[in-house]
């Protein structure tokens, strides 16, 4: 918590897929806001999830570590269990988790993207269903947060797995949303733009993650915190439900002008009508 404000004093927070990147960004940020944090990766992240409880202590939040694999019911079930002996009920529960290969229709395995939908889409089933269902048993509000991407609707060359991944994840939300505004339950989305994250390193050169940033309309990719602060956002405002966030420096507005037309030049001014 930093300079008094604390929105989420009080709430627990579950965040999926939260060892790194994205995930440990928003889990860090709701840290800030008050909350008290459950970090769930991969039992083979645990260390870099240990890392991210500790960071969360650093500003003040309770926390742990608690490793599932959202793709499989029984170990969601029991993430949750687990939450909610060490830290309370989840009050605000973000779905982020996801895995992808990136590669072309042509060169994946059916496996990678079958993984792929398990994990971001069965995965935010599983995790949206049983939340939701103790918030509704217990009689308490709540907020979700699904992390989509632009490539849920705007489709990319060399990423199949991921883009259709995503686009269930997003339409899955929505749906929920609809239902569970009835129960007093706030579903929203974020679509988290290109993000400078582990992940992105194991794909991309540094030289390529810099020259996509200079590309970016604001010139730069969105770092974690970014993607964190939305979430805050969308976790604390009460009349927000149904609304997708778009988080990518205009990245999904950026137009593609022709060869020497450069958007950033500027008139000649002593020359305009």
């Amino acid at each position: 918590m930093s300079g008094g404000y604390a929105p989420l004093a009080g709430k627990v927070a579950l965040v999926t897929g939260a060892a790194q990147g994205i995930g440990r960004g928003i889990a860090v940020e709701l840290a800030r806001a008050g909350a008290a944090v459950c970090v769930n990766d991969l039992s083979a992240q645990a260390a870099e999830g240990e890392r991210t409880v500790a960071s969360l202590a650093q500003v003040g939040a309770r926390a742990v570590f608690v490793a599932a694999d959202v793709s499989d019911r029984g170990q969601v079930e029991a993430m949750f269990d687990r939450c909610g002996a060490e830290l309370g009920p989840v009050d605000v529960l973000v779905s982020n988790a996801v895995t992808s290969r990136r590669r072309s229709l042509l060169e994946t395995p059916f496996p990678e993207f079958a993984r792929a939908v398990e994990v971001a889409v069965y995965g935010a089933f599983h995790v949206m269903q049983a939340g939701a269902r103790r918030m509704v048993r217990e009689g308490r509000s709540g907020a979700i947060v699904q992390i989509t991407s632009p490539w849920a609707r705007i489709p990319y060359r060399g990423g199949i797995d991921y883009t259709v991944a995503k686009a269930g994840s997003h339409m899955l939300a929505m749906a929920a949303a609809n239902e569970l505004s009835w129960h007093g339950i706030r579903v929203n989305l974020v679509e988290a733009g290109w993000t400078d994250t582990p992940g992105e390193h194991r794909w991309f050169s540094a030289e390529a993650l810099a020259e996509a940033a200079r590309q970016q309309p604001l010139g730069r990719l969105a770092e974690p915190a970014d993607i964190g602060r939305a979430v805050v956002f969308l976790a604390t405002e009460p009349y927000i439900v149904g609304t997708v966030l778009c988080v990518d420096g205009g990245l999904s507005i950026k137009d593609y002008a022709p060869p020497g037309v450069d958007p950033r030049r500027l008139p000649d001014w002593d020359r305009l009508p």
